[in-house]
C-alpha cells in the first residue's frame, strides 16, 4: 500500500489541535510558571516512611481519601488503591520572621476578634458578627493541615492578631505571603490583609474598616472585576495628610484563581529600592515601582494650572469656520421632502377600496357589568376583516414612498482653515505651593500587627500560612513545606484528560468544534492519502463490448449498403455494355494498327507483376505482420467512414 505524502501533515495538524484542546484549561497557570516554582521540600514529601507517633500521614488516592482509623482488613483493601502517601509536618520558618502562624493547633488564641461595629452601615449589618473557624479544606485536604475559614454570608467580619515584634522600614525588604481558597468561589468580597499601622491607640478589639493600616494586600472580586490589591498609605510631609496609593493592575488574567476551588499562594516583596513585585503561586504577575506606578502619584507635580487665570474674551479655538464667500446653488431646494410617493407604483389587482382593514368583533358580547355612566359607550373590539384575507389589501390605496432624487436637504457653507485660529486655550502654570519630593516612599509608618477585614456574599474563605518575613528565601522555604504539599495532592486527585477535556467544553462550549475538527480531520486525511487505490491494469487493457443494438444496427446498414452496391453494379454493367458495342463498331477500322502496341503493355505489367511477387518472397516475417496490420488498420477505418456514411444516408 503506497502512503501519500499528506498522511505527515495530518498527524502533524492532529497533534497541534489535541495540544491546543487539552492545554487550553491550563493555559494561564503554565504562562504563570516561571523559575521561581518551588516544589515540595524532600524533607515534607516521604513514601511510605512516617512515624504514627509523631507525624500524620495523608494517603492521596484515586477515588476519595480514607480515614487512618480503619480497622486492619479496611487498611489493606486501602492500601491496594493508594497511589502514594505525603507527610504533612508542621512547617517552622527557617529564618527571622516578624509573624508565621499555620492554625494547625486548632486554636485561635493570638487572634482577637473586633467586638466594634461599622461605621455608615445599617444597623441591622453594622455589628461585625462575622463567624471564624479553624478547620481543614473541604477538598484536597492533607491530615494535620488546618487555616482559618470564614463561615458566614452577607456579615462584616474582622480578626486580627500581633505581630512577635513591629516591622519598621529602615534597610531590609518587606516579604508577605499567605494562601487563600474560595473553596465555594466567590460572588462578591475580598480576601486581603491589612498591616495595621503601629500607634499607641491601637486596640484590636476597636480594630473596624476606618483603623488605620500602612499596607493592604490581596484578591479582591466584585462582579466580573478581579483584583489584586496592594495599597499603601503616604503621609504628606508637608501637612501630615495621609493619602491612599494603589498599584497598576496585574498583569495577567486574575479569574482562574477565583473560579477553580485550588489553595493559592500571594506573595508580596517590597525593597528598600522602592521597587515592588508581586507573585502568585510564586509566579510574577505585577511589578513596578513606588515612585513611578502607583495612582496618584507620590509625588505631586512641580507646576499645576494657575486657577486664577481665564481664557480671553477675543480667543478664537475654532480650527474650521464656514466659508465667508460661498453662496448657496439657484438650483438648491431646501424645501424639498426627503421622501415622495413613487409614480411608477401601480394599485394591486383585487385591491378592496370599500372593505375597511378592521371590523368590529361579530362574537364579542359586552361584558355584565359595563356601566355606559361611568365606562362611557361600548364598543365591541376591532379584529382583521375576514374579507381581507384572499385580497392584496383593503381601504384606501396610496402610492408607497420612496427616496425624494432632488432632495438636498438645508444647505450650509463648505468649511475652510480659520485664519484666527489660535490653537485651544490652556490657563497658564504657576509653582505649585503644595510640592514636596519624597524619595524614600519605602520608608513607610512602621506596622504591628495583621488583620482581615472583610464582607463577603460568599462563605468557607480559607486562609493559612501566614508569613512575614524580610527573606524571600525564608518565605520560599515556608511555601514549600506548607503550600506545595498542598499543590502536590491537589495535582495528584485532577481528574484524567478526557474529563478536564469534557470539563473545558462546558464553559467553552466552542472547544467543541475543535474536538470534532481534532478527530474528523485526520481521519478524513487518513482516508485521502493511505487508502488503498484500485490497480490501473485492471481496466486500462480490458476489452468492452459493443452494446448488442448497436450490433443489430450495423447489420442492418451493411445489408442495406449490399443491395445498393449490387444494383449500382448491374446498372454499370448494363452501361458499359452498351459502351462496350458502340467501341468495336468505330474501333473496328484502327484495331489493325494498335496490336502490336497493346502487345507491348501486357508485357510489361506481366514483368511488374513478377517483381511484385519477387518482393513479396523476399519479405521477412515481422515486416509481414507488420504489414498485415497496417492492412487491418485501414480495413477498421475505412470501415469505420463507410459506417458513418451509411448513418449520414439514413438520416
Amino acid at each position: 500500500m503506497k502512503l501519500g505524502g499528506g498522511w505527515v501533515w495530518g498527524l502533524l495538524l492532529l497533534t497541534s489541535l489535541a495540544a491546543a484542546a487539552s492545554s487550553d484549561e491550563r493555559a494561564e497557570s503554565e504562562a504563570l510558571d516561571g523559575d521561581g516554582d518551588m516544589g515540595p521540600d524532600e524533607e515534607g514529601v516521604k513514601v511510605l516512611t512516617a512515624d504514627d507517633d509523631e507525624e500524620e500521614e495523608a494517603m492521596v488516592t484515586d477515588e476519595e481519601q480514607f480515614d487512618e482509623e480503619k480497622d486492619g482488613d479496611e487498611k489493606s483493601d486501602i492500601d491496594a488503591n493508594v497511589t502514594f502517601q505525603v507527610t504533612y509536618k508542621t512547617p517552622v520558618p527557617t529564618g527571622d520572621v516578624y509573624f508565621a502562624e499555620t492554625f494547625d493547633d486548632g486554636s485561635l488564641d493570638r487572634w482577637q476578634l473586633s467586638k466594634t461595629m461599622k461605621e455608615d452601615a445599617d444597623e441591622d449589618i453594622a455589628k461585625y458578627d462575622g463567624k471564624w473557624m479553624v478547620e481543614p479544606l473541604k477538598e484536597n485536604k492533607v491530615p494535620g493541615d488546618q487555616g482559618l475559614v470564614l463561615k458566614s454570608r452577607a456579615k462584616h467580619h474582622a480578626i486580627a492578631a500581633m505581630l512577635d515584634k513591629p516591622f519598621v522600614f529602615q534597610d531590609e525588604p518587606l516579604v508577605v505571603q499567605y494562601e487563600v481558597n474560595f473553596q465555594d468561589g466567590i460572588d462578591c468580597g475580598g480576601a486581603y490583609i491589612k498591616l495595621l499601622s503601629d500607634s499607641g491607640a491601637l486596640s484590636l478589639e476597636q480594630f473596624h474598616d476606618r483603623t488605620p493600616y500602612t499596607i493592604m494586600f490581596g484578591p479582591d472580586k466584585c462582579g466580573e472585576d478581579y483584583k489584586l490589591h496592594f495599597i499603601f498609605r503616604h503621609r504628606n510631609p508637608l501637612n501630615k495628610d495621609t493619602e491612599e496609593k494603589h498599584a497598576k493592575r496585574a498583569d495577567v488574567d486574575l479569574k482562574k484563581f477565583y473560579t477553580d476551588k485550588k489553595t493559592h499562594l500571594y506573595t508580596l516583596v517590597l525593597n528598600p529600592d522602592n521597587s515592588y513585585e508581586m507573585f502568585i503561586d510564586q509566579s510574577s504577575v505585577s511589578r513596578g515601582n513606588l515612585l513611578y506606578d502607583m495612582v496618584p502619584p507620590v509625588n505631586p507635580p512641580k507646576e499645576i494650572d494657575d486657577p486664577n487665570d481665564s481664557k480671553p474674551d477675543d480667543w478664537d479655538e475654532r480650527a474650521k469656520i464656514p466659508d465667508p464667500e460661498a453662496v448657496k446653488p439657484e438650483d438648491w431646494d431646501e424645501d424639498a421632502p426627503a421622501k415622495i410617493e413613487d409614480p411608477d407604483a401601480l394599485k394591486p389587482e383585487g385591491w378592496l377600496d370599500d372593505e375597511p382593514e378592521f371590523v368590529s368583533d361579530p362574537n364579542a358580547d359586552k361584558p355584565e357589568d359595563w356601566d355606559e355612566e361611568m365606562d362611557g359607550e361600548w364598543e365591541a373590539p376591532q379584529v382583521p376583516n375576514p374579507a381581507c384575507e384572499t385580497a392584496p389589501g383593503c381601504g384606501e390605496w396610496k402610492r408607497p414612498m420612496i427616496n425624494n432624487p432632488q432632495y438636498k436637504g438645508k444647505w450650509k457653507a463648505p468649511l475652510i482653515d480659520n485664519p484666527n485660529y489660535q490653537g485651544v486655550w490652556k490657563p497658564r502654570k504657576m509653582a505649585n505651593p503644595e510640592y514636596f519630593e519624597d524619595l524614600q516612599p519605602f520608608r513607610m509608618t512602621a506596622f504591628n500587627a495583621l488583620g482581615l477585614e472583610l464582607w463577603s456574599m460568599t462563605s468557607d474563605i480559607y486562609f493559612d500560612n501566614f508569613i512575614i518575613t524580610s527573606h524571600k528565601e525564608v518565605a520560599d522555604r515556608w511555601a514549600s513545606d506548607s503550600w506545595g504539599l498542598k499543590k502536590l495532592v491537589a495535582s495528584a486527585n485532577e481528574p484524567g484528560i478526557l474529563a478536564q477535556l469534557m470539563a473545558a467544553a462546558e464553559e467553552r462550549p466552542w472547544l467543541w468544534i475543535i474536538y470534532v475538527l481534532t478527530v474528523g480531520l485526520p481521519v478524513g486525511l487518513v482516508v485521502l492519502f493511505c487508502w488503498p487505490k484500485k490497480p490501473a491494469d485492471d481496466y486500462v487493457y480490458k476489452k468492452v463490448d459493443r452494446p448488442q443494438n448497436q450490433i443489430e444496427e450495423e447489420e442492418e446498414e451493411e445489408e442495406e449498403e449490399e443491395e445498393e452496391g449490387a444494383a449500382d453494379e448491374e446498372e454499370k454493367e448494363a452501361g458499359a455494355a452498351a459502351a462496350q458495342e458502340e467501341g468495336e463498331q468505330e474501333d473496328s477500322g484502327a484495331q489493325g494498327d494498335n496490336l502490336e502496341g497493346a502487345d507491348d503493355e501486357d508485357e510489361e505489367e506481366e514483368e511488374e507483376e513478377e517483381d511484385d511477387d519477387e518482393a513479396e518472397e523476399n519479405k521477412t516475417p515481422e515486416q509481414t505482420l507488420e504489414d498485415e496490420r497496417d492492412g487491418g488498420d485501414v480495413a477498421e477505418e475505412s470501415h469505420k467512414q463507410a459506417v458513418r456514411k451509411r448513418r449520414v444516408r439514413k438520416d
